[in-house]
């Protein structure tokens, strides 16, 4: 996408404080589909994070919160598969798969199959 407006961060009112109005990307001029996958990475990026992918004996690591975040981000990438098509669906899907079996491989006592993280949406899910 090209514009030939200059970037907004320049831009300012006659007292010389930011046009936060112009800065703004008016939410209804975004394609649904990158809102959904938008937050679809943001959920994606905060379970990896609560299940200590992020970097070796990580003091973020959080199971509770993780399988909260990967049962939304199973519900969200269920609900909109067939809404925001399998170019953009398949790669949220290989990303979630990856995070419930991280999921189980991270758990001191793993779910029994189709009992994880998000299966209720996805079905049981195995390595």
């Amino acid at each position: 996408m090209t514009d030939a407006t200059p970037p907004a961060s320049t831009e300012s009112d006659a007292d010389g404080t930011p046009d936060y109005d112009a800065m703004t990307r008016d939410i209804a001029d975004v394609p649904a589909v990158e809102v959904i996958t938008t937050v679809a990475v943001h959920l994606l990026s905060a379970a990896a994070v609560n299940l200590g992918l992020d970097k070796p004996d990580s003091e973020h690591k959080d199971l509770d919160e993780a399988r909260k975040l990967i049962t939304a981000l199973a519900g969200l990438v269920t609900a909109s598969a067939t809404e925001i098509s399998s170019f953009h669906a398949a790669p949220l899907r290989d990303g979630l798969k990856s995070l419930q079996l991280a999921f189980r491989e991270a758990s001191i006592v793993p779910d029994e199959p189709g009992q994880g993280p998000g299966e209720k949406f996805t079905g049981p899910v195995f390595g």
